[in-house]
């Protein structure tokens, strides 16, 4: 685990030293009432891969029966950023409060830009497949997009091809020449690495990218790391390759971007860049403004939780405290 001085006690203006790879374990969380996910980003030491500011990791959950209804998040809203949602097995249905109701399975890519605000829900459909298993991601968003109108894209086809002896489907940016047709507002790369032998396999990198691979079912070894499921692996930037070894039959989530340096404030489901901006965000929710109303949800929006007794302070990928 990454040693560093606390974020609190750290001289101002004081970036910490980028080890060559850290591995970071993850931390199991509810979502709803049916739900847990093993939250990979954010972390006290490394907020951020990239624009990636969240990561979490859910499943494979059984769901084939009525006593296990799968995911059930109600509306809630967002600001200030995108979601990616992917899929390894099962399907969620996607509603919004720009009208969209759309399924996901896997294969399939959701990415919803909430720019100054959207509401959306997430859930299992009663009619589902047995098995539950995926990521929810987010990116922030930069000016102007974070304060710009919302918009929600699916995509039911990526681009899939044969890397040696990997196959990779590209899920956002560009990687080996080929380029996603998802959009996105940061330099910024998310693609699924399926090795097909025990290797080792050297994928190329960029050298100003920092990244994070996971995996996300099976067993791998990435740089001599042996990773399973349950922890990420960051890799600062300067590297120009990356090896991936003894992951036959593993499913790995490769995630980089360049570094964003903006500070931010993250609290429930909102990225702002003050404790002002999360403050309104929560009163625009709790009053019915700027977020509509997702289509077709019979469910009452989820509430927001009281805000902490103390300001929030926004924090650079570091950690580091600014204001």
């Amino acid at each position: 685990m990454e040693r560093a001085m606390p974020a609190e006690t750290r001289p101002p203006g004081v970036v910490p030293a980028e080890p060559a790879t850290v591995l970071l374990p993850g931390h199991d969380v509810p979502l709803g009432r049916y739900t847990t996910v093993r939250r990979l980003l954010p972390q006290r030491t490394r907020r951020m891969v990239g624009a990636w500011c969240f990561v979490d990791h859910f499943g494979p959950d059984d769901v084939g029966d009525r006593t296990r209804p799968g995911m059930q998040v109600p509306p809630h809203p967002h600001t200030g950023l995108q979601t990616v949602t992917w899929l390894l097995d099962g399907e969620i249905l996607h509603r919004d409060s720009l009208g969209n109701v759309q399924h996901i399975r896997p294969g399939q890519l959701n990415v919803m830009t909430s720019g100054h605000g959207i509401a959306h829900s997430e859930k299992s459909p009663a009619t589902r497949p047995p098995v539950m298993h995926g990521v929810q991601l987010w990116v922030a968003l930069p000016d102007p997009a974070r304060s710009g109108p919302a918009d929600f894209r699916h995509h039911a086809e990526l681009p899939r091809w044969r890397e040696r002896d990997l196959t990779v489907t590209l899920l956002v940016g560009e990687l080996s020449g080929v380029r996603s047709p998802a959009v996105a507002h940061t330099p910024l790369l998310g693609a699924q690495l399926e090795p097909e032998s025990a290797g080792p396999v050297r994928l190329p990198l960029r050298r100003d990218f920092e990244y994070g691979v996971l995996v996300m079912s099976g067993a791998a070894e990435v740089d001599g790391v042996h990773l399973t499921p349950g922890a990420l692996l960051y890799v600062a930037p300067g590297r120009t390759s990356l090896t991936v070894g003894q992951g036959a039959g593993a499913r790995l989530l490769l995630l980089g971007g360049a570094p964003f340096e903006e500070p931010l404030v993250m609290w429930w489901n909102f990225v702002g860049r003050s404790h002002e901006e999360l403050v309104a965000a929560t009163e625009d929710w709790a009053a019915g403004r700027r977020f509509g109303v997702v289509a077709d949800d019979p469910d009452p929006p989820l509430p927001a939780p009281a805000l902490p007794t103390v300001r929030l302070k926004a924090r650079d990928r570091h950690g580091q405290v600014f204001g």
